[in-house]
């Protein structure tokens, strides 16, 4: 096993263990509260919570996000994330492809994986930082080609890279480099975060450089910088310490980000999603797609039909939430009448909402 799978494979399994969540942060959602309606005049087995995202048909706008490991627990998860989200018509952002580009399609990433999910969209994915050492546009159209990704996801993960010993940390001129690939790639390109956010000057020049897909990968999930200290000595993990909970919240990202997509572009929420409330929030605050990752790991893991059936709750958790706002569709829920924080703790209707029995 090389050094790059095996950290790949201990990075799987402290995510897995809970040891990389975020100390005293979380993505802000539950500072997201929805006006309850008493009497929503739906059926709720008519609502509709399907969704398109980049020309393919979605049962619900969740996208199961990148999820990687060594050759051969990548291989496994992968197939049962690959069956799982094909079942249900639900989107996949594979694991950083660096080690299957350089090994030409090592660890479950070729072929078989389209083969197993011909019509959801599959995003692939390499870290930015490899266009400063090495990778162009043959890197990046083999990672689209060896598994008929539908887009290519560049992410940027600047904090994991300084702790990580050995990381990659020169990001200097990377974004003029991320314009040419944006350029030149014949399929669509995105950016996320892995776990401390977007902001919104970043979303602009991003947007600008001709990326179409964000995601703001906020912070309140996993800590990279906590993952990469579980894996080092005691000195790393002091060095990492005051860093388990950087980042811009979910949330706090979302609000920013969302008022600058347009037409032709698309927004994804992930950085602590929970459960489909949460979805359903994400959606309201403006993002097209919601992703989960570590919160899906351990079913991934497990089997296809473990990972069908946690899907299976996020769904129906989010087809509640559409309920109980009166949202027939997803159209609907964006337009959902949100509750207002006041200092303290009260909760109000926002200014000229209707207040009618049973409202909060």
């Amino acid at each position: 096993m090389t050094e790059i799978s095996r950290r790949k494979s201990e990075h799987l399994a402290i995510v897995t263990e809970g040891r990389g969540a975020q100390h005293g942060l979380d993505g802000g959602f539950d500072r997201i509260r929805f006006v309850h309606q008493a009497l929503p005049e739906l059926d709720m087995t008519a609502i509709d919570c399907s969704t398109r995202f980049l020309g393919r048909a979605m049962g619900a706008p969740l996208l199961v996000s990148a999820m990687t490991g060594g050759p051969d627990e990548a291989e496994r998860i992968n197939i049962h994330i690959a069956e799982a989200c094909a079942e249900l018509g639900l989107a996949l952002s594979v694991g950083s492809q660096r080690i299957a580009v350089e090994a030409g399609g090592a660890g479950g990433l070729g072929a078989s994986l389209r083969d197993r999910a011909p019509d959801i969209p599959i995003l692939g994915n390499i870290g930015a930082v490899q266009l400063n050492y090495g990778f162009g546009l043959a890197e990046a159209q083999r990672a689209v080609d060896m598994i008929r990704a539908d887009a290519l996801i560049l992410h940027l993960n600047p904090l994991q890279e300084a702790i990580q010993e050995g990381g990659d940390c020169n990001f200097h001129a990377l974004l003029p480099r991320i314009a040419a690939l944006a350029r030149a790639l014949p399929v669509p390109l995105g950016v996320k975060e892995v776990g401390c956010g977007l902001s919104a000057p970043l979303a602009r020049r991003l947007i600008e450089a001709g990326v179409t897909i964000l995601d703001v990968a906020g912070a309140g999930g996993t800590s990279w910088a906590r993952v990469e200290a579980e894996r080092g000595d005691a000195r790393l993990q002091a060095l990492a310490a005051p860093f388990h909970d950087w980042g811009i919240p979910t949330v706090t990202a979302l609000q920013g980000v969302a008022p600058l997509i347009g037409p032709g572009h698309s927004l994804i929420g992930s950085g602590g999603v929970r459960h489909g409330l949460d979805v359903a929030r994400a959606i309201r605050l403006g993002a097209d797609l919601a992703g989960q990752a570590a919160r899906a790991l351990p079913a991934a893991r497990h089997s296809t039909g473990a990972l069908v059936a946690h899907l299976q709750d996020v769904i129906t958790q989010l087809r509640i939430a559409m309920f109980c706002t009166g949202s027939a569709d997803l159209a609907a829920l964006r337009r959902a009448p949100l509750l207002d924080q006041h200092p303290g703790g009260q909760w109000s209707q926002a200014p000229g909402l209707e207040k009618d029995d049973g409202q909060a």
